[in-house]
């Protein structure tokens, strides 16, 4: 049987259409749309694998789920109900749960080419002005403080650290992750998209302390 795209697109809508931290389903799609774009530069990559796990990202993430375990095996039941192949399975699996920023901040995953395309897509989703929107979605959704300039921003980050959202504030996260995101995409394509949202994302940051200490 032929895999079931529609009925695993139809789930990925489902599961994220609701949620209020900057994963909804819009984001989905976005990352669906630019890796997409990608895959066209890269023809070796399967496309049903890429995409599907474009659309499945984050329907396990940690951050966003209860119980990671039981989210996945959920997952791996439902992409068998939807005759995708075992191998088919082993490589989207590998790909969701080795691709996030957080997972990647000590131990750094060699993903296959069809997963670096879903890194990289998701990434450039996490910069620039629609970045910008989804730090501080973000950032209100977990209670995180917008700025302290008592808070430095934290170095040698680990996934722990990451999670402590007490000891950060939003305008740290850019120092923390978002600006170093240009640099950690892994095609050529990707990184020249990052290079107009990364000049965004220093511009906004220049302003946003300028209006902070009342010098605009």
């Amino acid at each position: 049987m032929k895999p079931d795209f529609n009925a695993m697109k139809k789930f990925a809508r489902q599961r994220m259409s609701q949620d209020r931290s900057g994963h909804s389903f819009d984001h989905v799609q976005r990352v669906v749309n630019t890796t997409c774009k990608l895959l066209q530069q890269t023809p070796q990559a399967d496309p049903l694998i890429t995409k599907s796990a474009a659309y499945l990202h984050d329907t396990i993430d940690d951050k966003l789920v209860n119980d990671p375990a039981k989210a996945q095996q959920d997952l791996i039941n439902k992409l068998k109900q939807w005759y995708y192949s075992t191998g088919q399975i082993n490589k989207i699996m590998l790909i969701i749960t080795h691709m996030s920023f957080s997972d990647n901040l000590q131990h750094h995953y060699h993903l296959p080419v069809e997963g670096q395309l879903v890194q990289d897509a998701d990434r450039l989703d996490a910069i620039g002005a629609i970045g910008i929107a989804r730090a501080f979605c973000f950032g209100g959704h977990v209670g995180e403080k917008m700025y302290d300039p008592k808070l430095k921003p934290r170095i040698h980050m680990t996934k722990a650290k990451e999670r402590n959202y007490t000891q950060g504030t939003t305008i740290n996260h850019f120092y923390e992750k978002l600006l170093k995101i240009k640099d950690d995409l892994n095609t050529a394509a990707a990184k020249q998209l990052a290079q107009g949202r990364q000049e965004v994302m220093i511009r906004f940051l220049r302003e946003f302390k300028n209006e902070w200490n009342g010098k605009e």
